[in-house]
């Protein structure tokens, strides 16, 4: 092969690693604005496919100029409202359909653009569990769409969340 050729060669294959392999990805440079939920769904170890927050989950993402984030995700519909009308006396059914269909929190959020993932310092959250936590996921962002997964809990269950850029 010639220099040139062995020249076009490296330059290419350099090119698919910063693209993650394919060269019809999107770099994604930042995450300041505000991003729109897309999907959200779990995936079991047995290849099932489920959803703590419906079909059609809503969701803003939020990041400013400094890293600083907000997240919330909601089921929307299917939510039955407290029998007794207020938040502070719900039966212990109540709460638990009420806590599983959201999912909150704010912090500090990072790109790792060499291994591909997003970092979350968490300093507060609806699972209390969460904060003071560094959660790192693996992330992928390709046709306007910014999509990563929540390592698997529960010990076998992964879960997916997908955003779009809000039109400015």
């Amino acid at each position: 092969m010639t220099r040139r050729g062995l020249l076009s060669l490296g330059c290419v294959a350099s090119l698919m690693a910063v693209m993650g392999g394919s060269a019809h990805a999107e770099e994604l440079s930042s995450l300041e604005g505000l991003w729109i939920m897309d999907s959200a769904y779990e995936i079991h170890a047995d290849g099932t496919r489920t959803t703590n927050y419906g079909e059609h989950p809503r969701g803003l993402f939020f990041v400013d100029h400094a890293g600083r984030y907000s997240m919330q995700v909601y089921k929307v519909g299917g939510r039955a409202p407290f029998a007794s009308g207020d938040r502070a006396r719900g039966t212990p059914e109540e709460y638990r359909a009420a806590f599983v269909s959201i999912s909150t929190h704010i912090g500090q959020v990072t790109i790792d653009q060499a291994r591909r993932q997003l970092i979350f310092n968490i300093e507060a959250a609806s699972f209390p569990n969460w904060e003071g936590q560094r959660q790192v996921r693996d992330f992928t962002y390709e046709h306007g769409l910014l999509s990563y997964s929540v390592p698997a809990y529960g010990g076998s269950t992964t879960a997916y969340s997908t955003w779009r850029r809000a039109a400015n």
